[in-house]
Order: C-alpha cells, then structure tokens, then sequence
C-alpha cells in the first residue's frame, strides 16, 4: 500500500483557519460593553481562536453605538444599526443572517448577550464540541456544574419550570435549557436555513426568538449538546431589559403556535 504524500508545509499553512462568530444583540449597554469586548478579545487570544464580532446596536439611546465604532479600529468587529429599536427577535434575525453571509460552512456562530452576564471564555469548550460534531450547544443552566449568580428566585422558578415545559412537549435529545441566548451553531446549519426559509425563519420579535430558533431547529436531523454554564447575572450593569409578563405570554402563545404547527 502506497503512503499518502505529504502535505508541504507552506501548503498546510496556507489552509484558512476556520472563524468564530460572535453576533452580540446590543441595546443601551455602554456601562457593559467595554468590559465585554475586552474579555472577548482576551479570551480568544488565549484560545488561539480567529474570530469577528458583529454587534446590532438596535436602536440604543446612549453611547453604545459610538463604544463600538470606537472598538472597531483596533478588534475584528462589525457594527450593524437599527435607527429605532426593533426588539430582539429582529436585533439576533440581522446579526445571524449577517454573519451567515459572510461565514465558511465550517465556521461556528455564537450568539450571547452584550450585559457581561455570559462570559466569553466558555465558548472555546462550546467550539470543541461542535468541532466534534454536534450542530447547535447551548449554554445550559440545568446541567451538572452550572451556576446561577445574582438571578432573583422569582425569575428563577419560572425559568425552571418553563425548562420541563419544554422538556415535556418538545423533547429534543441533548437538550434542557430551550431559552437561554448563549449558543453556538455550526455556520452551515444557519445557512441551509437562512437559504430555505429567508428572513421569515425569525418572525418572533421579543425574548421567546431564542425558543423558536431552537423548536424550528429540532425539526431537522440536527445533533444537539449543552455546556454547564455560570450565569453572572451579578455583573449585569442596569436594569433588565425584559418585560416578565409580556415574554411569558408571548412564550405561552407561541407554545400553542408550534404544538398546532410543529
């Protein structure tokens, strides 16, 4: 038997590596999103992880759009703006297909919030496992491991048993967290999507967008996994920006949608 011939070096060297994208859905978070960028920077340096950002500033009232283009001279980073605020089923619907446009089938697609309360540097262990051949990680506050910091017990309790819910009436292999917005996706998944259904594949406008990616998702042989996750929901600067009752409603209303026509 012949042994294969090796690559030359320069060839080998010359292959692209594959990029992380970062979609980071923005809305007034100039006290967070210095801190944020530079642990990501710092994060992907250690991890020897090419990377670019891509921030959907949707409609912010203070500076954060200005921080941004500031840290665009210096890091990866791509600014996508909403005059008025759209809400973030459209902020993550622009920064994916965004993203998507750009990205190599093989690249990864991380989404995660811009209030610091993700931290970036779990997403080298969400990379090693789409690497391995999952198509979509979540980061999952109900595995063994994970930690919930400075969440009140109320928003606690319901997302607990909105998580069996789920569990119960769409059970997807893999998964226990349907709701959290820190995820990776394998670039190509997102594409074959975005090809097939456009921009109506994201027609939720506020938090239950993240529930709905994923109901559609599991509709396809996709594999899906989860990484313990530490919420540091303690270095959250300012006010939540969700309306409690009005995403449980909207989460209620659009569990009826997806049982009717799953």
């Amino acid at each position: 038997m012949n042994s294969p011939t090796p690559r030359p070096a320069a060839e080998a060297s010359s292959r692209p590596r594959r990029q992380v994208w970062i979609v980071l859905p923005a809305f007034n978070e100039e006290a967070s999103l210095p801190g944020l960028l530079d642990d990501i920077d710092e994060s992907m340096f250690e991890a020897h992880l090419p990377y670019r950002i891509v921030l959907v500033d949707d409609g912010s009232r203070d500076a954060t759009a200005e921080i941004a283009e500031r840290y665009a001279t210096s890091l990866p980073l791509t600014v996508e703006r909403h005059e008025v605020n759209q809400g973030l089923g459209a902020t993550i619907r622009d920064g994916l297909m965004k993203a998507a446009a750009s990205a190599h089938p093989k690249d990864i697609i991380v989404t995660m919030d811009a209030d610091r309360s993700h931290t970036p540097q779990l997403i080298l262990r969400m990379v090693r496992l789409i690497r391995e051949g999952h198509d979509t990680v979540i980061a999952s506050r109900y595995r063994p491991g994970s930690r919930i910091q400075g969440v009140p017990w109320s928003r606690r309790f319901l997302s607990y048993w909105g998580s069996w819910l789920f569990r119960i009436l769409f059970p997807t292999p893999g998964v226990r967290d349907y709701t959290c917005g820190f995820r990776a996706y394998r670039a190509g998944v997102l594409q074959e999507v975005i090809a097939e259904h456009g921009r109506e594949f994201f027609d939720q406008t506020g938090f239950q967008c993240m529930v709905d990616i994923l109901l559609k998702l599991r509709r396809r042989d996709l594999i899906f996994g989860e990484v313990p996750f530490v919420l540091r929901y303690d270095l959250k600067e300012g006010a939540s920006k969700m309306n409690v009752g009005k995403t449980i409603r909207d989460t209620l209303t659009l569990i009826a949608r997806r049982r009717l026509n799953p």
